[in-house]
């Protein structure tokens, strides 16, 4: 079982940042929208979907030996009204620009991108045990 691992770290009341341990920095905030200067966590959620199934559709286009000159996909999260706002649905629109691809054979790529190779999609279907531990230091 392949481990991975982040690093979260307070930088303000509201903003944050996360390091991997190849040292990229993502920054992270919990601003107002008027105020944001980077994502959200739960825009991160939605970030890493369609990044995950988008990575996964733009190979096997290439794989079939179709022109990619852009690719695109919209997410839409719908929120839970109480605490805690988890997704309850997750819309994705993905849109190709190609020259010699068919709608039809886009269509499976991303099928199989979304429901059998992207691991986020299948994080967020597994049932996943949390832990936590708790230490303070002077």
């Amino acid at each position: 079982m392949a481990k991975r691992n982040v690093i979260v770290r307070m930088k303000a009341d509201h903003e944050y940042e996360s390091v991997n341990p190849q040292g990229n920095v993502v920054q992270i905030d919990m601003y107002d929208p008027q105020d944001k200067k980077a994502q959200s966590p739960m825009d991160m959620l939605l970030s890493a979907l369609g990044s995950c199934a988008s990575v996964d559709a733009v190979l096997m286009m290439k794989k079939k030996r179709k022109t990619v000159t852009d690719f695109i996909v919209e997410v839409e999260g719908q929120r839970n009204e109480g605490v805690p706002a988890f997704y309850t649905d997750i819309h994705m629109k993905f849109i190709l620009i190609s020259p010699d691809a068919k709608e039809e054979e886009f269509e499976k790529v991303v099928a199989l991108s979304v429901e059998k190779y992207c691991s986020v999609a299948s994080s967020l279907k597994a049932n996943i045990t949390f832990s936590s531990e708790v230490r303070t230091a002077q």
